[in-house]
């Protein structure tokens, strides 16, 4: 089968914060990326969520390669939306609002 991502997708097994938003409430949930790419994300999670929910994502990524370029570790902050679910989790479709936050003194 022929691959149709635009990004490349790279296998990073780090844990993430996800905040989920329902119309009805805001939760905050615990989960382990599985792999990530510029445009989206898979994160195992416990929890299926709807295609079409409005996500917060939030990890910290430390690394050699970041710590030499910035002398910390980074946290990155994207919004999205989940575009699947699956018994293992969520696959989520970033939408252009990202940060990438320098963490000094780790």
């Amino acid at each position: 089968m022929e691959e149709r991502r635009q990004y490349e997708r790279f296998q990073l097994a780090v844990p993430a914060r996800l905040e989920m938003a329902t119309s009805l409430k805001r939760d905050i949930f615990d989960a382990q990326i599985r792999d990530i790419s510029a445009a989206g994300a898979f994160l195992n999670t416990k929890e299926q969520f709807p295609e079409g929910t409005r996500c917060r994502l939030e990890l910290t990524v430390s690394s050699n390669k970041i710590k030499k370029l910035t002398g910390a570790q980074s946290l990155i902050k994207a919004t999205g939306v989940v575009v699947r679910s699956t018994p293992d989790g969520v696959a989520i479709y970033f939408d252009g609002e990202c940060q990438i936050l320098s963490l000094k003194g780790s």
